[in-house]
């Protein structure tokens, strides 16, 4: 197998730690350079037609794409640990949470990012700064909201660590750096603490 992924990105990210906690270290990782148009090269879009990463070239030669959909793969071909949910109960769950973190917290900080940030401009043309700013203030609602559930529970979606936590934790991570968000500093003592736990697994270092 091959992932294609692209450093500091944060949807790679997620598939990279999604593997390290499962124990994958044996996936062959293919950099593609984003600021140097490498995934605009007809070689990639014959691979993923959207230009986008990551995505994951299985043995047989199909390719899979769409950070949710590689993760569904690789929770089939390395069942343990189990991230995405127990039975039809508790995956239900756990994809509601790590749907809500994807739809508004992460999305809204990544918009918040390629339409504000100068350096990301060669990617999101045009690039409109008020609707960043926006996006900006919406995912601290989000983020006010899952400080909250996280006054009452151990982790995003319930008592054990998932995808859903894989999911935050990245986003945040991508607004720490370029955002200069830091949820204590904001009031979001639960969120941070949350945070700082999960900056200590060994996969939240995962080389990608």
């Amino acid at each position: 197998m091959k992932f294609y992924t692209s450093p500091r990105t944060p949807n790679p990210r997620r598939v990279a730690m999604f593997m390290a906690e499962k124990g994958l270290a044996d996936i062959e990782q293919v950099s593609i350079d984003l600021l140097g148009g490498a995934h605009r090269s007809a070689a990639y879009l014959a691979k993923n037609p959207f230009g986008r990463v990551p995505a994951l070239e299985l043995d047989d030669g199909r390719i899979l794409c769409e950070t949710r959909a590689i993760c569904t793969w690789l929770e089939g071909y390395a069942p343990e640990p189990n991230l995405m949910g127990d039975g039809f109960d508790e995956r239900a769950f756990i994809e509601m949470t790590d749907r809500r973190v994807e739809l508004h917290l992460f999305m809204g900080i990544a918009n918040c990012i390629r339409h504000t940030h100068p350096g990301l401009a060669i990617l999101e043309q045009p690039q409109f700064a008020d609707f960043g700013a926006s996006q900006g203030e919406k995912m601290r609602d989000t983020a006010r909201w899952l400080d909250g559930v996280l006054a009452g529970q151990p982790f995003v979606a319930g008592q054990r660590f998932t995808i859903a936590d894989i999911t935050a934790f990245c986003a945040l991570e991508f607004a720490r750096g370029l955002m200069k968000f830091r949820p204590g500093a904001e009031g979001m003592d639960h969120l941070q603490a949350w945070r700082d736990r999960v900056a200590e697994r060994p996969s939240a270092s995962a080389v990608y």
